[in-house]
């Protein structure tokens, strides 16, 4: 925090602007918000760059343009006194500035009517960017590779037979491994333009209504099925991630209904492809977390857990349960989504 006011000294802000402290529901990148008195006027932000490039900046000041242009709330980087969208300290800290949007964040939807809400947003968000053909600077290859993630689980537990959590670890891999085996496979899909992380805490929200999208690093040309599958993860879990998840399939209903009214353009292909993606996402996390286990190597724990290793080991428990559920509920989830499609149709 001591780098903090330094690099505030590169922003235009107004006098008597003053950072109020840090904000917690973000793993990756510091963020400290900036008031004016009583006023939220800035958030500004330490990227992760062992994770992403300067350069997503640019990516991000296109996204935000089309968005904007739209008629959708975003926030927008605040350039620097120089004009950069970026201002790098003396010990190599790559910081940002960016304008504040909504009232609130939340980390779990309380009604029906948040995760509608929530759905119609991203469906809008989506449709904004359907033109959307300029190359990104910052590429994550692989990030929803699911075949590659399976494979880099299995490579752990070759290498780490010793580590203490194995006895516990190679059961679960085992449960993790048949379960994406029997996950149904969907087909090619369109390439589209897509969040990335669409979890409950990267929404802003004013009152009961989700009004921007937010943490754009991770934005990227990918596939429905990842897109929404990581969002509903998060959504239609009535838990947090460390404890026992409950799947709710009327989230994903109100999500579902949601994200119609607001997209654009969605074939038969993708929404058929939403509930396997759901399933294929949470074996997905599940492995990558198993992988950390035995690797303690994840970014983000809490101390709460004792290591690195048992935080990671009960994230993978729990996403791997939720799986086990979204896949005991594929034939209602599939049937939901079916009558969401149908009314869709029958509308337009």
């Amino acid at each position: 925090m001591s780098a903090v006011l330094p690099a505030l000294s590169h922003w235009p802000l107004p006098e008597g602007v003053e950072v109020s402290g840090q904000v917690d529901t973000g793993l990756i990148n510091t963020t400290c918000e900036l008031r004016l008195g009583a006023s939220v006027v800035g958030y500004l932000q330490r990227l992760n760059t062992s994770i992403f490039v300067p350069q997503v900046h640019e990516d991000i000041a296109q996204i935000t343009g089309s968005v904007e242009a739209a008629g959708l709330c975003t926030p927008r980087l605040i350039p620097c006194v120089d004009g950069s969208l970026w201002h790098k300290d003396s010990q190599g800290g790559v910081w940002r500035c960016l304008t504040p949007v909504g009232e609130r964040t939340m980390v779990a939807f309380e009604t029906l009517g948040q995760a509608q809400s929530a759905g119609e947003l991203v469906g809008r968000w989506h449709s904004a960017l359907t033109d959307f053909d300029t190359p990104f600077q910052s590429v994550r290859p692989g990030a929803h590779d699911t075949e590659a993630h399976m494979a880099g689980l299995q490579e752990a537990l070759r290498e780490h037979r010793g580590h203490r959590l194995f006895a516990l670890v190679e059961p679960l891999a085992a449960q993790i491994l048949a379960g994406w085996g029997q996950t149904p496979r969907v087909g090619t899909l369109p390439r589209r333009v897509i969040h990335g992380d669409l979890k409950v805490s990267n929404l802003r929200f004013t009152g009961d209504d989700a009004v921007a999208i937010i943490d754009l690093d991770t934005c990227a040309y990918g596939t429905i099925d990842a897109e929404l599958g990581d969002a509903l993860r998060s959504w239609c879990n009535r838990a947090s991630e460390d404890d026992a998840p409950r799947f709710d399939v009327s989230f994903l209903g109100a999500a579902l209904r949601g994200y119609a009214r607001g997209a654009k353009g969605l074939t038969d292909v993708e929404w058929a492809a939403i509930v396997p993606g759901l399933e294929r996402i949470c074996w997905e996390l599940s492995s990558r977390f198993c992988r950390d286990a035995l690797e303690e190597r994840y970014f983000g724990w809490d101390e709460r857990f004792g290591t690195r290793g048992d935080h990671n080991l009960a994230r993978a428990q729990g996403q791997a349960q939720l799986a086990s559920q979204v896949a005991l509920a594929r034939t209602e989830a599939n049937a939901a989504v079916r009558q969401i499609r149908a009314e869709t149709s029958a509308g337009s």
